[in-house]
């Protein structure tokens, strides 16, 4: 299947296909699922080569971390700030509320 009928079949440009495949833009869960569905294959099929413990490793801590009360809240609002400059202030200014309060404790 060309990139080009990819793009079509899963509604989106035949730049972003370029990109995904380049590494580029990250591709979502979902995307991926819809992309593989159109390839008809399965997600294995299309991670081949990957190292599946680190992957696994990951995606436990991902699920760690968005177990927090707000975490799930605060990535929303996090993708939502329209400007890469803004969201890049906003993580300088929560990282360095962490070291505010590492340095408060006893």
């Amino acid at each position: 299947m060309s990139q080009q009928s990819l793009a079509e079949a899963v509604g989106i440009t035949f730049q972003q296909v370029q990109k995904y495949e380049r590494g580029t833009n990250r591709i979502s869960f979902s995307r991926l699922v819809q992309i593989a569905d159109t390839l008809r294959s399965r997600l294995s099929d299309l991670s081949e080569g990957l190292d599946q413990n680190a992957s696994a490793q990951e995606l436990d801590h991902l699920n760690q971390l968005i177990a927090k009360d707000g975490a799930l809240a605060m990535l929303e609002a996090f993708v939502a700030i329209p400007s890469p400059a803004l969201r890049k202030a906003l993580l300088i200014h929560a990282r360095a509320l962490v070291e505010v309060k590492d340095l408060a404790e006893p």
